[in-house]
């Protein structure tokens, strides 16, 4: 009897590891030639694997995360939850082998991430694949883990640009918090993002009066000017009506749309103010548009860089690229840090 109990207990334990065989995720950190590789990176591979595994395990299944036993602090445990909220996904690699930031404080990220989303509904506007971003502390921990951007737009910001090093991928980091939370509809995150007396320009293509049947219908930008307070009054109804957002950042060279760099300028004025350029394309369940979104950001004595401005202005007028819209490039006056004093 014993020993038929024992066979019993063997055969589900075989079962249950072949299952988590199935799902489970490797990680490899890799740290640049000449570079240290700290104890806690190990750590950090360990804590990526747990999560990488966790999240393959309840898109398998159809369940919610047990993110309570993954080591990651509270912030990237609701991070994680918001955009499971939204819609799973789950690691296409058994193995991930990928290269390790490691800054100046001890803490460490890892890009390109490979991540398939599998949208709850048929109509929700995100593509098939994706890439994941994670953060660590000094000890390896998760700090926050988050959708990245375009791996064309991570290269471009990383070898772009005439800030330094340290400060792109800082700016990198909120760039890409930025677009996830207009992704999770995460009102408060955007909230902290902008200064008490950020500035926000919006561009709206407008119909001008033709003088007669047999002209062409004619169009022009009109800009309106919001402060922090009319500009999130303005999302939160927005958020409301659309049941999913799909927000993309793609780089603006210095040809227009042409590639090239992302466009993350440091102020010969004031060293503290960055400058970034970025293509947006925005769908959601209700309305789409694409344009060109310029953030002015400000380094200050502590904390997270903060918007000061951001503008935005629509790339096609009188259509789109598929209807016979007439292409704008970047204005000047409003995408570049020239264009408010700095």
């Amino acid at each position: 009897m014993k020993k038929t109990i024992l066979q019993f207990v063997l055969v589900l334990g075989i079962m249950a590891w072949s299952s988590i065989s199935a799902w489970a995720v490797d990680v490899t950190l890799l740290t640049d030639e000449g570079q240290p590789r700290p104890g806690a990176i190990a750590v950090a591979e360990r804590n990526l694997a747990e999560l990488l595994t966790e999240i393959n395990r309840a898109q398998k299944a159809g369940t919610d995360l047990n993110n309570g036993f993954l080591k990651m602090d509270d912030f990237a445990r609701k991070s994680l939850s918001r955009l499971w909220a939204v819609t799973p996904f789950y690691c296409d690699d058994t193995e991930v082998v990928e290269r390790c930031w490691i800054f100046r404080d001890g803490s460490m990220m890892v890009n390109h991430i490979p991540l398939i989303i599998t949208p709850k509904t048929d109509d929700f506007g995100m593509g098939n694949y994706q890439e994941g971003v994670a953060e660590f502390d000094r000890n390896g921990r998760i700090t926050d883990f988050r959708l990245s951007l375009t791996a064309h737009n991570g290269l471009s910001m990383e070898n772009c640009g005439t800030a330094d090093v340290e400060n792109e991928h800082v700016i990198w980091q909120q760039v890409e918090r930025f677009r996830t939370a207009y992704n999770t509809k995460d009102l408060g995150t955007i909230e902290r993002m902008f200064s008490d007396d950020a500035l926000i320009i919006t561009g709206n293509v407008v119909q001008v009066r033709t003088l007669s049947d047999s002209q062409a219908a004619q169009y022009k930008v009109v800009y309106n000017r919001q402060n922090k307070q009319q500009y999130l009054n303005n999302l939160k109804k927005c958020f409301a009506r659309n049941n999913w957002i799909d927000v993309k950042f793609d780089p603006i060279g210095s040809n227009g749309e042409q590639g090239g760099c992302a466009g993350i300028t440091r102020s010969t004025k004031d060293p503290t103010k960055y400058g970034v350029r970025l293509r947006q394309t925005w769908k959601s369940q209700h309305y789409e548009d694409e344009g060109y979104l310029f953030l002015l950001f400000e380094f200050p004595p502590q904390g997270d860089p903060i918007i000061h401005v951001r503008t935005w202005q629509p790339e096609w007028v009188g259509g789109n690229r598929n209807n016979g819209g007439v292409h704008q490039e970047p204005d000047n006056d409003i995408s570049t840090l020239g264009g408010f004093g700095f």
